[in-house]
């Protein structure tokens, strides 16, 4: 039997049309000749999870994503239907979650199989969960560090301020004005010490006579040493003869004569009368020594040469 010309036309372009079809379908996921089951996930964001993105089973290429749409009801969810064409039961527990399946950062759906023996149902919907990206862990492993830093970064920033504050013009002038009251004092105590040095220097020689007499003193105290210890004895005594008498009167006595004592230290102190000048006045020391030197001088020179003083006339 002879085919008609429209006859081929016709069966040419539904067999194009069934080709363009199943072509289609093949893009979008679908296998018109196989025998799969869709499940449905649903997501608040699929975190860059595209059509046609593979799913897995333990590390098992098991199907792909072929639709992805909002949900109805208008609150931005995202539903994902997932082919399976394999065989494999999926419990009904189980979890579809979006991994990452390269360190670019391409996506795919990994299926975590529950524990339940009720098997999910093609239409089903399963559990949805999102893997923490690479980003986020390593953002959740360095917050801590970040937190450090900053409180170390206001530390810094608190320490620079108050440098800053102190190091202003105003501070810098009272440290330098500081610095140089310091180098005055030390100026001073140097001309202090400097002079210090100059006086013992001039007064050497007094300041010898009187630790030598000093000296003198402890020696004859150390010589006299049984008569000092009579002497206390005897002021014992006589504080036990004191003791006997009239306590207020003797009392008396002895404030008139402090009163009296007092008087005389205080003239000898003015350089009234003579004890006074000898204590107040260098000069009359330095004379009276010059008087007592030049008197030892001419003692000595008159046992030496007597005649020089004295004359004799023998008859």
């Amino acid at each position: 039997m002879k085919l008609s010309k429209e006859f081929k036309i016709g069966l040419i372009i539904t067999a194009a049309l069934a080709l363009l079809y199943w072509g289609i379908n093949f893009l979008k996921g679908e296998d018109i000749f196989s025998n799969e089951k869709v499940y449905l996930a649903i997501y608040k964001d699929v975190a860059g999870l595209e059509k046609a993105n593979p799913v897995t089973i333990n590390g098992l290429n098991v199907g792909q994503v072929r639709d992805m749409y909002f949900s109805s009801g208008g609150n931005a969810n995202v539903t994902i239907e997932i082919v399976i064409r394999n065989e494999i039961g999926i419990p009904s527990n189980s979890v579809a979650e979006i991994i990452s399946s390269d360190l670019l950062g391409s996506k795919a759906l990994m299926i975590k199989l529950g524990n339940s023996p009720e098997l999910a149902k093609s239409g089903d919907t399963l559990i949805s969960e999102v893997e923490i990206s690479i980003k986020e862990e390593i953002d959740k492993q360095l917050k801590p560090l970040k937190n450090k830093a900053e409180a170390l970064m206001f530390s810094i920033d608190s320490v620079l301020t108050m440098l800053q504050s102190l190091f202003s013009v105003a501070n810098t002038n009272n440290i330098a004005k500081s610095v140089e009251h310091i180098a005055n004092s030390f100026e001073n105590l140097e001309g202090a010490t400097s002079t210090l040095d100059t006086l013992l220097g001039s007064q050497k020689n007094r300041l010898g006579n009187i630790v030598s007499n000093i000296e003198s003193v402890t020696n004859n105290l150390k010589q006299n040493e049984d008569q000092f210890n009579h002497l206390m004895n005897n002021l014992s005594s006589f504080s036990d003869t004191l003791a006997a008498v009239k306590f207020a009167q003797t009392m008396n006595n002895v404030n008139e004569t402090m009163k009296q004592m007092a008087d005389i230290t205080s003239k000898i102190n003015q350089g009234e009368g003579t004890i006074g000048l000898l204590i107040n006045n260098d000069s009359l020391y330095i004379n009276l020594e010059n008087t007592t030197r030049e008197l030892d001088m001419l003692i000595r020179d008159l046992r030496t040469n007597p005649k020089k003083y004295v004359r004799f006339s023998v008859f």
